[in-house]
């Protein structure tokens, strides 16, 4: 079992850059791959970006693509989303989830855990 806490979002205005963190606790982090979902209101949810066990395989939205970036560092137990060239669009609530297949995917269905969410605002 693993928890899975997500912080760095905020409102920043368009052209910005935000770092998000996904902080695991309970079981050691290097044993799951780890994607990033965000939601609108309204909206579903829907795929950012994901990474593997190693870190050696990384998938992106297009809409990600060129702009975020994520990376791990299993000694710390986290996942970070670099986002750089914020647009209004990119306003949503961001998720971190994980599951203990090495794979990278877009779907939400092989994530087994889930955190609680943060908010980014971007302002045009």
């Amino acid at each position: 079992q693993v928890q899975l806490v997500e912080s760095g979002g905020g409102l920043v205005q368009a052209g910005g850059s935000l770092r998000l963190s996904c902080a695991a606790s309970g079981r050691s982090f290097s044993t799951y791959s780890v994607g990033w979902f965000h939601q609108a209101p309204g909206k579903e949810r829907e795929f950012v970006a994901a990474i593997n066990l190693s870190g050696r395989s990384t998938l992106y939205a297009d809409s990600a693509k060129g702009r975020f970036t994520i990376s791990r560092d299993n000694a710390k137990n986290t996942v970070y989303l670099q986002m750089n060239s914020l647009k209004p669009e990119d306003t949503a609530v961001y998720y971190c989830a994980a599951t203990v297949d090495n794979l990278v995917s877009r779907i939400t269905s092989p994530y087994d855990y889930w955190g609680q969410g943060t908010q980014v605002t971007v302002s045009s």
